[in-house]
């Protein structure tokens, strides 16, 4: 997605460690990728819930202003001190990333090797997936890990982890993806860090005990939300955003409809702009 951040990723870290942010940094581990599921919630301070709302926002100027149990924001984009606010107020701070593309306009960009670099995402300028079996890469998500450790984020959000099911330019299949997905949960569960599914619909129950919460696009839509029930079931939030037009005006009382759907699965939606720029929001939980 369009998010612009010119400072390099290594200034960034430089600068957190001048201030003894990082004077003990996460230790990386080896980059394993399978084994067991990793419970996070002993590391963690924050226990999610089936009731946690959430605000979901990766471009324009944040609006810290909602009640929300849970942000979810921009890794790169959004300041320390702007994530330090938000957990002073008692909230908590899921970071986004994209894990399975490289985005030309992230300050890691020139990290990433050709050979590592393939198709392009439909839709999304200056977008492209990721070898993700490449030790290089996985490389470059612990230390975007790390930044996320750093920077105060509760959890994190990887994005585009679903590969196998577009024209990715790599062999990528269902069991690579299920192998990259489980070595992101292991990192980031290494560095105390919650981490949430983000689609993957097909792996989403042989995934579910590896992840702590899970972030779906559109699966009312779509008629897909189903998939979801053995997180809910499980006790870990579905948080859930829809776009369509309908929805944003209630076209026949579609917004309500979705809503009582929504509420009676206990999936936290929101009706949000697809630009994910705060500019439409209507929230099926707050009230």
């Amino acid at each position: 997605m369009p998010y612009i951040n010119h400072v390099p990723l290594f200034c960034l870290l430089a600068s957190f460690c001048l201030l003894g942010a990082c004077s003990n940094p996460p230790s990386t581990p080896n980059l394993i990728s399978a084994g067991a599921p990793v419970q996070a919630l002993a590391r963690s301070q924050w226990v999610p819930a089936l009731g946690d709302t959430w605000q979901w926002q990766l471009s324009g100027k944040l609006n810290t202003a909602y009640a929300a149990t849970v942000y979810d924001i921009d890794l790169f984009d959004v300041s320390q001190n702007t994530i330090a606010e938000l957990k002073s107020k008692g909230q908590r701070v899921v970071c986004y990333f994209s894990a399975g593309s490289v985005e030309s306009w992230r300050p890691d960009f020139k990290r990433f090797a050709s050979k590592d670099i393939g198709a392009a995402l439909n839709g999304w300028a200056g977008e492209r997936w990721l070898d993700t079996r490449s030790t290089a890469v996985r490389q470059i998500m612990i230390e975007r890990l790390d930044l996320a450790k750093i920077k105060g984020c509760d959890g994190v959000e990887p994005d585009n982890v679903d590969a196998y099911m577009h024209r990715s330019g790599f062999k990528l299949d269902s069991h690579a993806q299920m192998d990259f997905n489980r070595f992101l949960a292991a990192s980031a569960h290494a560095r105390g860090l919650l981490v949430g599914l983000k689609n993957d619909l097909p792996n989403a129950a042989a995934l579910m005990p590896y992840f702590d919460f899970a972030v779906n696009e559109q699966c009312f839509e779509y008629n897909e939300c189903a998939v979801y029930s053995v997180f809910i079931d499980a006790g870990k939030p579905v948080f859930n955003a829809e776009y369509a037009r309908r929805y944003q005006i209630n076209t026949h009382g579609a917004r309500d409809e979705l809503c009582r759907k929504a509420n009676l699965m206990r999936m936290q939606t929101l009706i949000l702009s697809v630009d994910l720029d705060d500019s439409v929001r209507y929230s099926c939980s707050e009230r």
